[in-house]
């Protein structure tokens, strides 16, 4: 089977498609120097525009990895960005974890796997 890759730098891709299932790499925000609201939409938009690209949406999302930089101080305004992106679907399986980012600026950071319609 092979793998069809979007948006491929030296270190990773975007995007790894192989038949139904599309793989996205950590998604964060353009714009770090925002609020976890702002990084959270812009992280989800993201999503959206690379989902589309790959032939599906997040409908057929498989499963979330959201990464929060301070779950304690950030979880409830993620939530509030999530529960509104997910208000039109049945919210997909996710896993919500805080970890050390890889830089200071990054608050959240999101992994996901969906199938093709």
């Amino acid at each position: 089977m092979t793998v069809q890759r979007l948006h491929v730098t030296k270190r990773y891709s975007e995007v790894a498609i192989s038949g139904d299932l599309v793989h996205l790499a950590g998604q964060l925000a353009d714009d770090t120097s925002v609020d976890i609201t702002a990084q959270t939409q812009q992280t989800l938009d993201l999503i959206d525009r690379l989902l589309a690209e790959a032939g599906t949406d997040k409908q057929h999302i498989m499963s979330v990895m959201i990464f929060l930089k301070d779950i304690s101080l950030d979880y409830a305004a993620m939530n509030a960005v999530w529960d509104a992106w997910c208000a039109d679907i049945q919210a997909p399986p996710r896993t919500c974890v805080e970890a050390k980012l890889y830089h200071a600026d990054v608050l959240v950071e999101m992994t996901v796997v969906a199938v093709k319609p």
